[in-house]
């Protein structure tokens, strides 16, 4: 028969393991967050800006269905240098960005059927995070003020994620 002493020793490690899954499901059911597309709303408009000496512009549409689409155009010297396409398209896991590059005249640099796919990670108010599928990459998509858009790239360094401006864009009116 079980002493007294060893049923509350018991009993209070019973409730002890019960705290801590409730903890563990509880902060869990935190970090699942999918997130959707309206996370990306803020991206939406025209937006211009300087790059590699040249200029950018990007234009993405605000969501509708299951996807927003936009592009990024680079001009340098009066002529383009690269295109970039985007579907942000929303899944079961939240929002994937699909993004393929073409030189002028509409040459892939991907293959035919593949495109850089990009998983949503987490959203802040007109902040978005995604990472690259082989994990090489991230890149938040930040509006810091209403008139004025950034993407910024991170690279694993000494085990944090650091970043920096890519792009800074300003709104067209």
């Amino acid at each position: 028969m079980m002493r007294f002493d060893e049923f509350v020793f018991c009993k209070t490690l019973s409730l002890a393991f019960i705290f801590a899954a409730l903890i563990f499901t509880s902060s869990n059911a935190q970090t699942a967050s999918t997130g959707s597309l309206k996370d990306l709303s803020f991206l939406d408009g025209r937006w211009k800006g300087n790059y590699n000496g040249g200029t950018i512009e990007a234009s993405w549409t605000a969501p509708e269905g299951d996807n927003i689409v936009g592009f990024i155009r680079m001009v340098k010297d009066g002529k383009a240098t690269l295109y970039e396409l985007f579907a942000f398209e929303q899944t079961e896991k939240g929002p994937v960005a699909h993004v393929k590059h073409f030189k002028p005249g509409m040459i892939s640099l991907e293959e035919k059927e593949v495109s850089d796919t990009y998983n949503f990670i987490e959203a802040k108010k007109n902040e978005a995070l995604f990472e690259k599928d082989d994990i090489s990459v991230r890149i938040i998509y930040e509006r810091r003020s209403q008139n004025q858009l950034v993407i910024r790239r991170g690279k694993l360094e000494n085990n944090k994620w650091e970043f920096m401006d890519l792009f800074v864009f300003n709104r067209i009116p």
